[in-house]
């Protein structure tokens, strides 16, 4: 009896990876409204139309699993390339960080994650960061704490908006280039060479570096924004 149950439960576990992938490829390419739960089990193999409902509970419920799995993931890479660059007294330069923002989204081990949450974050930005457990969104905001340390002579405010930038820029470029690599109908050479990740982190490496060349009062005004727009992160950027 007790094989059995365990067996059942391995069986279960597999089934509810099983949709969550499926349901994962789904939101990436048409979005989570664009998704129905029945859609989402019948793509799985799901005989029962309310599978999800069964696994899971909800639609959104799947929705935040789905969230979580990525999070903890990316996290884990980021804090493992961080303490590395800890331990030998790093990161020393604003290009060792910006890898560390880079790097460990290319190596997600599903190819659909980084277009799902860029979508969703555009359409659901508040369920987004409620999904997110704060344990598992520290690390990119320990490389914020290192991009402060190394941009220093820049205010803070100026610092703020270069990081809602940088945010933008992350999830833009790197779900385009997820997007572009999913398709196996033909070729891409601009975004399956490693030249261009070397280029991308080199473009955003001189947008953070960048000098300031604004007036007075444009500063004084982002100065006295009262809320730092950072704070609203997701788990890409």
């Amino acid at each position: 009896m007790v094989r059995l149950q365990i067996a059942k439960g391995e069986e279960q576990s597999r089934s509810a990876e099983h949709i969550k992938r499926v349901a994962l490829r789904l939101f990436a390419e048409r979005g989570v409204d664009g998704v129905t739960v029945r859609e989402i089990a019948a793509a799985a193999g799901q005989k029962n139309h309310g599978a999800v409902g069964y696994y899971f509970g909800s639609k959104e419920a799947l929705v935040r699993a789905i969230i979580m799995d990525g999070a903890v993931e990316l996290e884990q890479l980021r804090n493992a390339a961080l303490d590395a660059l800890e331990a030998e007294g790093g990161p020393r330069t604003v290009r060792e960080v910006v890898d560390v923002l880079i790097l460990p989204v290319t190596a997600l081990g599903d190819r659909y994650y980084v277009r799902f949450i860029t979508l969703f974050s555009m359409s659901h930005r508040d369920l987004m960061l409620d999904a997110i457990d704060p344990r598992w969104n520290r690390a990119y905001g320990r490389c914020l704490d290192h991009l402060r340390r190394l941009l220093s002579h820049l205010s803070p405010g100026l610092q703020n908006q270069r990081f809602v930038f940088m945010g933008a820029c992350l999830s833009a470029v790197l779900s385009a280039r997820e997007r572009a690599l999913a398709d196996e109908s033909r070729d891409h050479p601009m975004w399956g060479s490693e030249h261009s990740l070397e280029h991308f982190a080199q473009a955003l490496t001189a947008l953070l570096e960048a000098p300031v060349d604004l007036p007075a009062g444009a500063i004084a005004q982002i100065e006295g924004r009262p809320a730092p727009p950072q704070e609203a992160r997701g788990p890409v950027g």
